[in-house]
């Protein structure tokens, strides 16, 4: 998961004068790493596992054959060939730790 900052202007005025004092906002980018969320998500059993799937060529993100270090967004489109089998899903969502029975809502099957 990325974090960034943003520096968000606001105005005051004290006594007559003018300043800028500058708030903080965090702005959270949720992404990860192809081979966590192949993880996390339970689609692969083990990390290990999906960084090999991603090093034979057997994963693509949107039409394109990914390495195991792509950064995976909501919206991304994975196909993963299980031998005679091609599995595609959509990512509905990015989170580092789940419950077994919550990984299913990760993503939608197409």
């Amino acid at each position: 998961m990325d974090i960034g900052l943003l520096w968000q202007p606001f105005r005051y005025f004290k006594n007559m004068g003018q300043a800028v004092v500058y708030r903080v906002s965090w702005i959270v980018n949720l992404t990860m790493r192809l081979d966590k969320f192949l993880k996390v998500s339970r689609l692969i059993k083990r990390r290990t596992v999906a960084n090999e799937a991603c090093d034979a060529g057997r994963i693509s993100v949107n039409g394109k054959v990914a390495k195991a270090s792509l950064s995976v967004k909501e919206g991304d489109i994975i196909e993963i060939g299980f031998g005679n089998k091609n599995v595609k899903v959509e990512v509905l969502d990015v989170q580092e730790t789940v419950k077994k029975d919550v990984a299913k809502e990760l993503y939608r099957y197409l």
